[in-house]
């Protein structure tokens, strides 16, 4: 254990978090994610028995989000829903997402075959033990450092 660190965050995720260079992208999936077929080699981290909220809230005590993008995390859309539906578990996600955001980003809601798109594209998937269909989210890694000088 360390001081500041949640202990929800495995040594394993800290290691690949820690890897991840800026605007690489991080898939927070559900339990029923088709994870080990669309990462095909990537890492996939298991965090059993966790929601997505608890995972959302450790990971982004650590992982800044990127802020040269109109939106830095995206939410898996509802198949078969009305235009702009969230599940109360997506409007919580993107509700604490959005603190760690600047005023002119947001998450971004995109289409199931899409979001497998990205997924192949992302650089590790964590397979929390969220039990609710479609709780799924990308987080694009952002910089820490200085600003730069004229």
């Amino acid at each position: 254990m360390l001081k500041g660190i949640p202990p929800l965050l495995t040594p394993e995720l800290l290691k690949l978090m820690m890897e991840m260079g800026h605007d690489d992208a991080l898939v927070l999936a559900d339990a029923n994610f088709t994870a080990m077929s669309l990462a095909a080699g990537k890492p996939v981290i298991r965090l059993p028995g966790t929601g997505m909220v608890q995972v959302v809230e450790a990971i982004t005590t650590l992982l800044p989000l990127a802020s040269d993008v109109p939106h830095p995390a995206a939410f898996m859309v509802v198949s078969g829903q009305p235009a702009g539906y969230r599940s109360a578990l997506q409007r919580e996600v993107c509700q604490l997402l959005s603190t760690q955001m600047l005023p002119n980003q947001s998450t971004e809601g995109v289409e199931r075959y899409a979001f497998y798109e990205r997924t192949r594209a992302a650089y590790a998937v964590v397979l929390t033990g969220e039990a609710q269909p479609f709780g799924n989210f990308i987080l694009r890694k952002g910089v820490i450092g200085e600003n730069l000088r004229p």
